[in-house]
């Protein structure tokens, strides 16, 4: 399955980084990443937002930076946010 694609995320994590600024949501995202894969779940969502595009950015940044991260891609149905992939 095309990751992104996904027409039934509302059973996966989500971390929502409304509020955050860059740095608070950097750390969070490298967090979220390691709870989750401590927590053997594969697949998470990240809630960026729209916006002016700066908590996309940092998001896809910081993800593009974790070595456990295997893919990312914006929600095939909410382009504020972005679904996650490690490897376990």
């Amino acid at each position: 399955m095309e990751l992104g694609s996904t027409m039934f995320i509302s059973h996966l994590p989500k971390l929502d980084l409304h509020g955050y600024d860059r740095d608070s949501a950097r750390l969070a995202i490298n967090d979220f990443v390691n709870e989750n894969i401590k927590l053997k779940k594969r697949e998470f969502i990240i809630v960026h937002g729209i916006g002016s595009g700066i908590l996309k950015k940092t998001t896809h940044e910081t993800l593009k930076r974790n070595k456990n991260v295997t893919e990312y891609a914006i929600c095939y149905n909410n382009i504020g946010s972005t679904i996650v992939r490690v490897s376990i």
